[in-house]
């Protein structure tokens, strides 16, 4: 039988994938002729963060409570909110959808009851 996923990695899961979500969509624009922004540095850049955001929800997921997963989110929030607006620039309104989602996903995770240590 598969696992359930635990409620306290709900939210990183949730941005996780936003995160793939966007890493796809961002990926597309930068590779598929006539998007606008085909071959872009701005597309590549937010190639980069979106892949930059998978790697943070899986140490996030890995995190414990305390004073380093607060400054983890804090960073995680910040590039959750300059992808979007990078994506905003570039016209790609299913890449701001999918950081939305991630929002979403780290609202989750604040709201989640805090884990031990070693849990």
């Amino acid at each position: 039988m598969p696992q359930a996923i635990k409620p306290s990695r709900l939210g990183a899961v949730v941005l996780g994938l936003s995160a793939l979500a966007g890493l796809i969509i961002a990926l597309y624009a930068y590779l598929a002729p006539l998007t606008g922004v085909t071959g872009t540095l701005g597309a590549l850049l937010v190639i980069g963060v979106s892949a930059l955001l998978i790697v943070m929800a899986l140490v996030l997921m890995a995190l414990s409570a305390g004073g380093g997963r607060i400054a983890w989110r804090v960073l995680i929030l910040i590039a959750l909110a300059g992808n979007a607006f990078a994506a905003a620039l570039l016209h790609e309104w299913w890449l701001c959808i999918a950081m939305g989602v991630g929002l979403i996903g780290l609202i989750i995770d604040m709201c989640s009851p805090a884990r031990a240590q070693g849990v």
